[in-house]
């Protein structure tokens, strides 16, 4: 059933799910204006770093299925208004609920909380609009792989609190998931948490491999070789069991927090999530550890290259990235620091400024000019194949502190570098 749908945020769930839904033939109205005073001339149409994304919401602008609009031309008849807002702007949801109350709709309607807001969250947004239908809907987009992180699903987590909006959802979806055991319909609050439960529990495993990777190189163990081993085991299997310089991520770090509170205020007696967190702070730190102890705990007028800022590849996101505690901890000890990213240098400009100790490089060698340690934060594609004699030439001293396990040690310290991995030999 073609579906006249409005979607409200700027987020990546919101371009991703407008570019969708409206290639799936539904008419779309996307709203990214939240100042509720603009006009049609003035709309900027959004973009993001995913040029996939784009492409596709070019392509679906063009044919005329997907219109950006203002809040006050939106049109009456829409059959289900999405709602994709991040962590941080509850009260504009708040807002978009209260105005669309005062429109003259007629009610019920379908209205899916797609926003990470955390537990309650669909309930807030409800109390402004309780006449309507509302289905939790949650964003599971993996920044990087945005469309293909949809498409892939094997079964699709649904919050509902009726049979009618089981039904209408279902519809809505069935050109994503088209077989009926691909859906988990359950109540809107089971479906938040289980949001934040899958996200604590890949946190776990990364802050496991990390706390396994410490221990490691105190025995003498490569981890790379037990993270084979682990990941071998069916029962396990090896997605997020790569020892690194911890995870970041608005969303991610969001529902970590979000979920550790959960817990905390409901009187439970556990602190795993807290240590989860505590393990991954703890871990943006080692590689300015293991470059303090190489240079005896002085690191004054040193020169350090750092290869990625945003939190993963494929995306200008720098939120809880490793980057700010290495900046902050280099910064602290006279360390100039000159930075390579090949999206995030602009949000890194915007953040911190202009400064005598930042050097932002556009070409990731140049970064490398005169360096005394090479740090390796995010696993761009680019920085896999290193040039070793181009670094050998450039930088002052040749030493790479591999924050995500990408090269070979044994190669690498066969090229005349040192070395230093996360847990490896």
């Amino acid at each position: 059933m073609r579906m006249k749908i409005a979607i409200f945020g700027t987020t990546l769930h919101a371009g991703v799910m407008a570019a969708l839904l409206a290639e799936r033939g539904n008419e779309v109205l996307w709203c990214t204006d939240h100042d509720f005073t603009g006009h049609e001339e003035q709309l900027v149409c959004q973009t993001y770093q995913e040029q996939d994304v784009n492409r596709l919401l070019l392509k679906q602008r063009q044919v005329g299925f997907l219109k950006d609009c203002s809040f006050s031309s939106i049109p009456l008849d829409i059959e289900a208004y999405l709602f994709c807002f991040s962590p941080t702007e509850l009260e504009k949801g708040l807002e978009v609920t209260q105005r669309l109350n005062a429109r003259p709709i007629i009610h019920p309607r379908l209205m899916v909380n797609g926003s990470t807001f955390g537990l309650h969250g669909t309930e807030k947004l409800k109390q402004n609009l309780p006449k309507d239908h509302w289905v939790y809907f949650p964003d599971m987009i993996q920044e990087g792989n945005a469309i293909n992180s949809v498409l892939s699903v094997k079964h699709v987590i649904v919050g509902v609190e009726s049979d009618y909006s089981k039904t209408i959802m279902h519809e809505m979806l069935r050109p994503f998931f088209r077989f009926n055991h691909q859906y988990l319909f359950m109540p809107i609050l089971d479906a938040e948490f289980t949001k934040l439960s899958i996200s604590g529990m890949l946190a776990t495993r990364i802050s496991y491999m990390n706390d396994l990777a410490m221990v490691a190189e105190k025995l003498g163990i490569d981890i790379a070789n037990v993270k084979e081993g682990m990941g071998a085991d069916t029962r396990i299997g090896s997605a997020y069991l790569s020892a690194g310089v911890g995870f970041g991520g608005e969303n991610f770090s969001h529902d970590i927090l979000t979920l550790s509170n959960v817990v905390s205020g409901s009187g439970a007696r556990s602190r795993l999530l807290e240590q989860v967190w505590e393990i991954n702070e703890q871990q943006k730190e080692v590689l300015f550890r293991k470059l303090w102890n190489y240079y005896h705990c002085d690191l004054k007028g040193k020169v350090i290259t750092i290869w990625g800022a945003a939190f993963k590849e494929n995306t200008s996101n720098i939120h809880n990235s490793p980057i700010h505690s290495m900046l902050l901890a280099l910064w602290a000890q006279g360390a100039t620091v000159k930075l390579h990213d090949p999206q995030a240098l602009e949000v890194i400009q915007s953040l911190y400024g202009k400064r005598d100790d930042l050097i932002l490089c556009e070409d990731q060698y140049e970064a490398a000019r005169g360096a005394h340690a090479l740090c390796v934060l995010t696993v761009w594609k680019q920085y896999l194949s290193l040039n070793y004699k181009k670094l050998q030439q450039l930088m002052a001293h040749p030493f790479i502190l591999d924050g995500r396990n990408v090269y070979d040690p044994i190669y690498t310290k066969q090229q005349g570098f040192a070395y230093e991995g996360i847990g490896r030999l």
